[in-house]
Order: structure tokens, then sequence, then C-alpha cells
């Protein structure tokens, strides 16, 4: 999915305003031209049974609302143009926008929403815009082979038949009055007792989790927008290591106006950073600093362990290092686990930070997971909070009365995180060994294509390098590799989405099940030597000029 880069709550001011005035004169020059049309047909042909009072009066309102605009002064100079490819900005201007420059490539505008709700919609249609893409004309082996490939949403689709046949069992249809009413927004009782048992047993906890401090909202994006909502004030920010999961910046932005602070990670392997994108104490002490600077109030600090997109695991040193630091710097720290159980390499261990027998901070040490990633099932729009602070609990679960799931939801996850013998014997086993499977072929096909990456035996996807294709190495270029792969009708998420300093890099989801993989894969090649055809077209036409 395409993310605004740096801060999305910064699509604002003057460049908005210049760009919606714009956006609502072509559109009202389109509907006037159309009844222009229409008005011109009926005198032609004035047999046809329609009121010709009624067009008038649309004509008049078409041609005021037009004036008005044109003496606003707000489109007395164009905004710049964009080389990309030109995208919709309204029903009717299908093909007569380009986009605007910088993040503003889609500007939702109407005159029925506010200010902020325009800016809603911006931030929305621009972040999801490749995703509803994918949802309006999916690839099908049969019924839709030219469909897209979606291999840029970290989604596990390769024990789906597994998640279903046990989810189909009796023992998970129940209907009851209880399950019918509200629920204490905190989510039911008997789900927060089975998270708790489900953590306190898969994340090592040396004691067992206390249900109470349990909260269930619907998906863990909810979960990490109560926090912030919650911990920070508006203007307030979180401090995170980029690349990152780009969708918790637009979280953190949409209603509370938090911001994001990156922690800019880098490629580049030297003696001080001997693994590419290495996380330090220094680095985050470096950003903070310099966060303080500039007079932002940094409350939290946002971990995700298992690493998206990277796929970094954490070692328990790591961990505590990180944790004494929020301590030292009185920040809140979030952990993000939410991919806990797709650590598939035998050789890598996960730590959560539940299993540390000391924590710095107990209080301001917070827990995310979810089981939308480590089984397949994020349409379910599950996440958990689990929290040692009861008042903190207390608060977050309050807006369960906005984000809560229905009862028989409820019901069926926690009969599913209660099944032991089948998560431990049928799902897990099975999942490693598949998640193992579609990582081998796709890293073969990787090195068989030429493309870097970072081999990693974790999460959902691989973060690749494609810096050699692009010429200049510009985020504008970065852009139009992602633009062709969608002409090939496939999707990658590119890495200024996920916030990465350094164009080029790209999140590839290989937990697909084999014919999309294949595919997605295929058109991906193909997409590759077309980019790779066109730079050396170019370098030929730039020597022969010389």
């Amino acid at each position: 999915m395409s993310l605004p880069s740096g801060d999305p709550s910064m699509v604002r001011g003057q460049e908005l305003r210049v760009w919606s005035a714009y956006t609502q004169l072509l559109e009202s020059l389109l509907q006037l031209e159309k009844a222009i049309k229409d008005r011109v047909d009926l005198l032609i042909q004035p047999q046809r049974p329609v009121s010709t009072e009624e067009q008038d009066t649309n004509l008049g309102r078409l041609m005021r609302r037009v004036t008005t605009l044109l003496q606003s002064g707000e489109t007395s100079r164009p905004p710049a143009a964009s080389p990309h490819t030109p995208r919709a900005v309204g029903a009717h201007a299908q093909d007569q926008l380009q986009h605007p420059p910088g993040p503003l490539r889609v500007t939702y505008v109407s005159s029925e929403l506010s200010n902020r709700g325009n800016d809603i919609m911006t931030l929305l249609n621009f972040s999801f815009q490749d995703f509803m893409s994918f949802l309006g004309d999916k690839f099908h082996k049969d019924e839709n082979p030219l469909g897209f490939i979606n291999l840029g949403v970290c989604e596990n689709k390769l024990c789906s038949d597994l998640v279903t046949k046990r989810l189909s069992q009796k023992d998970m249809d129940l209907i009851e009055d209880t399950l019918l009413q509200y629920p204490d927004r905190r989510g039911h009782p008997f789900l927060r007792k089975e998270v708790a048992w489900f953590l306190t047993h898969y994340c090592n906890s040396h004691a067992p989790l206390d249900p109470e401090n349990v909260v269930v909202l619907n998906g863990s994006s909810a979960v990490f927008s109560a926090l912030v909502t919650v911990l920070c004030d508006p203007g307030e920010a979180i401090l995170t290591p980029t690349p990152f999961y780009g969708p918790f910046a637009l979280t953190a932005s949409l209603y509370t106006k938090v911001h994001l602070i990156p922690v800019h990670l880098d490629s580049e392997v030297s003696e001080e950073n001997p693994r590419p994108f290495q996380l330090t104490v220094d680095k985050l002490e470096q950003a903070l600093w310099d966060a303080q600077l500039k007079g932002k109030k940094v409350k939290g600090f946002l971990l995700i362990n298992p690493q998206n997109p990277l796929g970094d695991v954490y070692s328990r040193d790591s961990l505590q290092e990180f944790l004494e630091f929020a301590k030292r710097n009185n920040l809140h720290m979030i952990v993000d686990e939410r991919y806990l159980l797709s650590v598939f390499d035998e050789s890598v261990t996960f730590h959560s930070v539940l299993s540390l027998r000391r924590l710095p901070d107990l209080s301001r040490t917070h827990v995310i997971w979810s089981t939308s990633k480590d089984f397949g099932i994020a349409g379910f729009r599950f996440g958990a909070l689990y929290t040692h602070s009861k008042e903190l609990a207390a608060a977050v679960g309050s807006l369960g009365f906005l984000h809560g799931l229905s009862g028989i939801t409820q019901y069926k996850l926690s009969r599913l995180l209660q099944d032991r013998e089948w998560i431990n014997r049928v799902f897990l086993p099975t999942s490693h060994n598949r998640l193992q499977a579609a990582h081998k072929y796709t890293t073969i096909c990787l090195q068989g294509l030429g493309i870097p990456f970072l081999k990693r035996g974790s999460g959902l996807s691989i973060w690749i390098n494609l810096r050699k294709y692009l010429n200049p190495c510009t985020f504008d270029q970065e852009l139009c590799l992602h633009r062709r792969f969608l002409d090939h009708k496939v999707i990658l998420c590119p890495g200024k989405a996920c916030m990465c300093s350094e164009p080029g890099w790209f999140c590839l989801v290989f937990a697909e099940k084999l014919p999309q993989l294949e595919q997605g894969l295929f058109r991906l090649q193909q997409a590759l030597l077309e980019q790779e055809q066109e730079l050396t077209e170019r370098l030929v036409a730039n020597t022969m000029r010389e």
C-alpha cells in the first residue's frame, strides 16, 4: 500500500487549498460541459420528456460555482505539474488531472465535508489507493488471470485452509444472549482470559499474565491509535525506527494528530554498523535529541519485534537496552509483537518483552498482539493490548465503546486460542513449514534475478534492494518503478511508504499461495526487464548526444 512520505498530518496548508480549488474547478467545468451538452441536445430534440426549467436551474448553479472559484484567488497560479501517471480525482476526472507534487498525489475535495474531513479522505484515498485497485480487480487463476496480484500487503494466506477448517467446526458455533448484547468495553472476560493465557504461554512469561490487564479492540492499529490517544496530546510524538509498518503513521495522526519521529536506519555496513539497518541505543539517543532540539515533546518509543518489514528479531540483551533507554528518558515503551508466531527459521529465537524477568519501567511497558498475521485472519479485526498499568488498560478499554468486536467473533477467537493441541500439533508446524518453503522459493527467484535482499527468518515479507533499477537513485524514480509494477498488475510496497530514508528498497510479501506467488514474481521480472531496457536506451541516447 502506498502511504504519504513523512508525517501524514503535514498534508495540508496552502498546497492543499490550491489543489483543492483546482480540483473543484475541474469537477465543476466538467459538470458544466455535460449540462450544456444536455441542454443543446434538448434544443435539437425538443420532443424528449425533460424539464427545461430543471436543466436551466442546474446550468445557473454550475456557472455561479465556477465564477466563485475563479474569483477566490486560489486558482490564480496552477500547482506544479507532476511527471507521474495520472490518477482519478472525482468521478468525471479520469484522465484530466495529473498528480500534484510530493505526497499530494490524490486529493479528495467535498464541499459537504470540513477541512479535517477532506484531509482524512485525502490521506485514506492516498494510503489505500493501490489496495482499492486490487479489491476491484483481484487475480484469479481461471476467472480473472489478468487481475492484480498483491505482494505489498502483509497477509499470511498460506494456511487459510487449516484456519477455515478449524473455524468451521461445531464448537465454534454459539449464539446466546450475552453474545448479542453489549460486552465489557475491554472485551468479554472469557476472551481476555484466553489472551492472557495465550501470551503467558507463547511469550514465555515467567509469571501468569493478568486478564484484567488485557484490552481487546478491533485490530492492532486500533490498539495503537487508542494508546497514543490516551498517552499523548495533539502535537506530541512517538519515536520509532524506520523503515517500519507505515500505517502506524496514519493511525497516529488520523484522530489525535500525534507525530511519529523516525529513527532512520541505513543499509551501509561499517565497523559501527555491522548489520544493515541495525538499531542501536546511540541512534535512538541521537534521534531523541534532534527531536527535542526542534521543540518536539516525545512521549513514547514504538518498537516492532519481529520487525516489519526488515524481519529482524531482537536479542534479549538488545531488548533490555531499549527498555533502559525508554526508562532513562521517561518514555512509554510500546512493543508490537504481532509476528511472534511467524518466526520460521529454527536458528532464530524470539524473545518477547513479556519474557524478561526485569522490566526497568513496568507500568510504562505495553505489548500489542493480534491474530491477523500469525493466524492469517486479518478479516476478524482483532487486536489485543497487554499493559502492566491497570489505569492505562481502563483508559484504552474505554475506547472499546467505538472499537469493540462483536460477541460472536470474540467467542470464536476464544475457542481458537484455547485449542492448544491444534495450535501446537497442526497449525504452527504447518505454518512454519509453508513459510519456509515460500520464503525459499522467493529468495531463489530473487537470487536468479540478481536482486539483493535481507535474509531473515521471520515475518511474511522480504526487504529487497532495487536501487540498481533507479537512475538517478531518487524517491521520484522509486515511485516511477512502483508505477511500472502497477502497470504489470503486481503490487509491492515502496520503501518510502515505510519511511525508509534510502530510495530503491521495496517490501515483497512471500506468504502467498503458489499460483499467485509464481505469477507475481514473473510479473515483477517482466517489469524489471522493461525498466532495465528503458534505462539502457536512455543511456545510449545520452551517449549519442554527447
